[in-house]
């Protein structure tokens, strides 16, 4: 749960500066938005889950 929520805050700070700095207008931030809610309740977010959690580890186990 907590990647989740770190994920989409994450997430919503980079659409937000795409959306100040580099010209992405609201309509299409919108879009996104909406595809990413229709494609969560698809049948390919198990799998997209999977692989956000397997890189998501990866990255954790990198020492430093």
């Amino acid at each position: 749960m907590a990647l989740s929520i770190s994920a989409v805050v994450l997430l919503a700070i980079i659409v937000f500066i795409l959306i100040k700095k580099s010209g992405l207008k609201g309509a299409h931030a919108v879009v996104c938005v909406l595809f990413g809610f229709y494609l969560a309740s698809s049948t390919v977010a198990p799998t997209i889950n999977d692989i956000t959690t397997n890189v998501a580890s990866m990255i954790e186990s990198i020492k430093f």
